[in-house]
């Protein structure tokens, strides 16, 4: 039998007898009546059994000891509260296990975590159906998904999300694009963000000694622990990861100044709606258009000087003065190299293969999987459950409902079969009948395996992040009332000790509840939109569909009558929007969510039209992990391809560039942008 598979025996034993005892007992009790512990000498139990309780402890299930006057260890006695192990009760409601079962299927099989949500949800809804309404899952649609593209990139994820739990340093090969190089990085993982479609790893750089962030995509080769010992390092009790989430591009690295940026009253309840996480406003005096001033930290500069590029005759930098400079300047190279000709070295081709980094889909053997005991503890619950009612189980419904293998389920069948502790006390007997059924016999200890047991901090990590990715953008908004119930329950934020998730823009939960509830029932709603691109409002008056989310954010998916098609309009851009009486019949011929898995996923927005794009040398390792490169050139620059529908989108995506990316052809786009950085100029 396998290491790993007797200490499962040992751990799930250990639980069984002592809360089976109801009693403190001592380590020679232990040592006696439960198995796997009684064929070992003194030394070996004491090693064992205290790895066990450690192990245990990491779980989140803390055994009681209670230690006589003199300190004898001998005398030490052990108990388990039931409140240590089982799950306190949580009244959530029909709706709400509607919607956490909703989550699960929109996330299932792409969501890094969706293994550990599946047994997280087995034990929130014990003894409780959970109906999926399909017209809810019709409503929302996930182009972002925190999943994790290919094999390795996904085991990278894996090794690091055992290393965050189990407090264990680790090493790798990490590419640094600052500095372009790929160096040995020894680091203590604190925490994992998920942020722009990316995951990043939080943790103390040892060569360094202070706080950083790494990109797992620029992780290379394998993660390895560091060290043997069971764990290296403790997380310090002042570090907070929430407000890495909340910061804008140019707030992630630490502060280099403060920014003073003057915002057109024309945009500034964009900005504010944005962007208001990450500054203050204050009203500009005098100011009959409604200017404001935004003042933000940066740690970034360049992100700094592209958003506000990209904003345009908008916004203006005050402060400081060489933030200030360094803009115009920015602002004269971008016109510079768009008038007349632009020299181009010599280069070739890139053909398929050249990129090492190259997307492919995820694996079942790369995404996070539950610890076994997790998943043991949860099959032992439905199988008892299953033998008190004297109910027959399909083969294949639980196969489904813990997606696993046959093989893998036999082989748990087989390890809870002989979990027992004393004089052959055995929690239950199961066996896969040749019929396709699961036959249960459960025995009079299992009590205390009757209950959900507590969310081990895979679980609870899981299904936290699976609800903040969603968000309240459900038409009853329950997620948020869910995470409320489960953070009570288990006395602490999983977020603040495991997985982030970053909101990127700003505050959309009224908006969202209200055009959601409108798609629900059918409404028209009228809104008053911004196209950045064109500078222009629009009011429309559509029919809402669905909710889905993307790279830049949340958007609804709606259908415009005066255009006879699908639209989409980002959340952060609707100004205004009005619920109105008239109602609407659902077209059966639109699919809102049939492009969840294209721009929404990728960024990259439908187009009739493609700009060849120069980068420059100093640019390329970036723009090399985003863009579809066509060229390598001999002075290190890169020619690449970017589709697009509408000049004005292309000449925004060029300025937030700052003068990194020149058009070369379209002519028309690259006069384009010559005309825009010439008005920025002047003006």
């Amino acid at each position: 039998m396998a290491k790993d598979t007797e200490k499962l025996i040992r751990q799930l034993s250990l639980i069984s007898y002592l809360m089976a005892e109801r009693r403190p007992v001592t380590a020679l009790e232990i040592r006696r009546d439960v198995e796997g512990y009684s064929g070992m000498n003194e030394d070996a139990f004491a090693r064992r059994f205290y790895a066990d309780r450690a192990e245990l402890d990491s779980l989140g299930i803390q055994l009681t000891i209670e230690r006589p006057g003199d300190g004898s260890a001998e005398q030490e006695h052990y108990s388990l509260r039931s409140e240590n192990f089982h799950l306190p009760p949580i009244a959530f409601s029909d709706d709400e296990l509607a919607s956490l079962q909703l989550a699960l299927n929109l996330l299932d099989g792409e969501f890094a975590y969706a293994e550990p949500l599946r047994l997280a949800l087995q034990q929130l809804s014990w003894g409780r159906p959970s109906p999926l309404q399909e017209p809810g899952a019709r409503m929302v649609g996930l182009g972002v998904t925190a999943q994790v593209n290919g094999r390795d990139p996904s085991q990278r994820l894996a090794k690091v999300e055992s290393a965050i739990f189990r407090n264990k340093t680790i090493t790798f090969e990490y590419h640094s694009l600052h500095r372009d190089v790929v160096e040995p990085r020894k680091v203590d993982p604190y925490h994992l963000l998920f942020r722009g479609g990316q995951f990043y790893l939080l943790g103390r750089d040892h060569e360094r000694d202070e706080l950083r962030v790494f990109r797992l995509s620029r992780i290379r080769d394998k993660v390895a622990y560091a060290t043997k010992a069971e764990h290296d390092f403790r997380r310090p009790d002042d570090f907070d990861p929430r407000p890495y989430g909340d910061r804008a591009d140019w707030q992630m690295a630490e502060s280099a100044g403060t920014a003073r940026i003057r915002i057109a009253g024309r945009i500034a309840w964009q900005v504010h709606r944005s962007h208001g996480r990450q500054g203050t406003f204050e009203p500009v005096a005098g100011s009959d258009a409604g200017d404001v001033v935004f003042t933000t930290e940066y740690g970034v500069p360049r992100a700094l000087l592209g958003w506000v590029m990209r904003i345009g005759e908008h916004a203006e930098i005050l402060e400081p003065a060489e933030l200030r400079d360094e803009y115009r300047r920015r602002v004269a190279l971008v016109r510079e190299r768009h008038t007349g000709a632009f020299p181009v070295a010599p280069g070739r081709p890139v053909t398929a293969g050249d990129d090492e980094e190259a997307s492919t889909p995820p694996t079942r053997d790369g995404i996070i999987r539950p610890e076994r005991f997790a998943r043991l503890v949860t099959l032992a619950s439905i199988l008892i459950h299953a033998g008190r009612e004297k109910e027959r189980l399909p083969l294949d419904e639980l196969l489904l409902r813990l997606n696993v293998s046959e093989t893998e389920l036999r082989d748990d069948i087989n390890v809870l079969n002989v979990v027992n502790f004393g004089g052959g006390s055995y929690v239950l007997y199961a066996e896969i009948a040749a019929d396709g059924f699961v036959d249960v016999d459960p025995e009079p200890y299992s009590d205390h395996f009757a209950r959900p047991a507590r969310l081990l901090p895979v679980e609870a990590k899981a299904l936290v992040a699976a609800i903040d990715l969603i968000g309240d953008h459900f038409p009853d908004g329950t997620l948020g009332t869910v995470r409320a119930k489960v953070v009570a329950a288990l006395g602490e934020d999983p977020l603040e000790h495991g997985l982030q998730v970053a909101h990127g823009g700003g505050d959309d939960r009224d908006l969202s509840r209200l055009i959601s509830r409108a798609a629900h029932d059918r409404r028209l709603i009228d809104i008053d939109y911004y196209k950045p691109n064109e500078d222009e409002f629009t009011r429309r008056t559509v029919e809402p569909y669905a909710l889905i989310n993307g790279r830049e954010g949340w958007y609804v998916a709606a259908f415009d009558p005066n255009r006879d098609d699908v639209r989409h309009f980002r959340l952060d851009r609707i100004r205004e929007a009005e619920v109105l009486d008239e109602t609407f019949e659902r077209r059966p011929e639109v699919d809102p969510a049939a492009d969840v898995a294209g721009w929404p996923r990728t960024g990259e927005l439908p187009a009739s039209r493609s700009a060849r794009v120069w980068i420059s040398p100093e640019r390329a390792r970036w723009e090399r992990e985003r863009r579809v490169i066509a060229e390598e050139l001999e002075d290190g620059a890169l020619v690449a391809e970017i589709a697009f529908a509408g000049v004005d989108w292309l000449v925004r995506e060029v300025l937030t560039e700052i003068g990194d990316l020149v058009v070369l052809e379209p002519a028309d786009a690259r006069a384009a942008v010559e005309a825009t950085a010439v008005g920025l100029v002047e003006g």
